[in-house]
């Protein structure tokens, strides 16, 4: 059966064309390899308000209105709505998320509180990739907020596997070995990590299958 799939990679970093978004866009390569539509949005340079927590998508949300903040999540929501999985990257510079990253996830609510957009994430496909400049400094941490968030919108989360670093998502080290020594004639360290590319590349493939099994799923649903 073809089965056509929106793979959807947002990247948390304030860089653009840095470290983080290298990552993703191996995954997203990957994903295209598998004959997914891929699509990267980066956050750097956006304007993305906290969320307020004013409920007004719980009582006024329209169709194609999804929040009460004015910004460039506008821009975001419906590319997240037409994702069938979505691949989230974020740099871990201090054992957590970019602020970049969990301003849009926080704003991410009206699309699973919001009385018009009630649960609209639910059963697309999700994974989570994370850079640090070492080891052992909070990448995981990382990857669970992100893990936290697909699980709270109701997504099926899928990991590299066995075998391919950790089984919460795709982990890239941007210092060589993630010793932190630092080489200013490399910009992009990350992509001599062989092992973490490997990582980005298959969570990335698994969303695509993933991704598949579920839209074949609903499609028999449906009859």
């Amino acid at each position: 059966m073809d089965i056509n799939t929106k793979v959807l990679g947002i990247c948390g970093s304030p860089i653009r064309g840095g470290n983080t978004e290298v990552f993703l866009q191996q995954a997203l390569d990957a994903a295209r390899g598998q004959g997914a539509d891929t699509e990267l949005i980066s956050l750097a340079k956006m304007d993305i308000q906290d969320c307020i927590h004013c409920n007004w998508c719980v009582r006024k949300q329209e169709n194609g209105k999804y929040c009460n903040l004015h910004d460039d999540m506008n821009q975001i929501f419906p590319k997240v709505l037409e994702a069938d999985a979505i691949l989230l990257a974020s740099p871990v510079y201090f054992t957590r998320l970019s602020g970049y990253m969990a301003n849009m996830l926080d704003r991410l609510r009206c699309l699973g509180h919001g009385n018009h957009y009630h649960r609209a994430l639910k059963g697309k496909v999700g994974g989570g990739l994370v850079v640090s400049w070492f080891r052992n400094t909070g990448t995981e941490t990382g990857l669970l907020s992100l893990l936290g968030a697909f699980m709270a919108s109701g997504m099926t989360v899928v990991s590299p596997g066995l075998g391919l670093g950790s089984p919460l998502g795709a982990i890239g080290l941007s210092s060589e070995g993630g010793e932190g020594k630092f080489d200013p004639k490399e910009r992009l360290g990350v992509l001599k990590d062989e092992y973490g590319v490997a990582s980005a590349q298959q969570i990335a493939r698994e969303a695509v299958d993933m991704a598949r099994v579920v839209k074949a799923g609903q499609q028999a649903l449906k009859g």
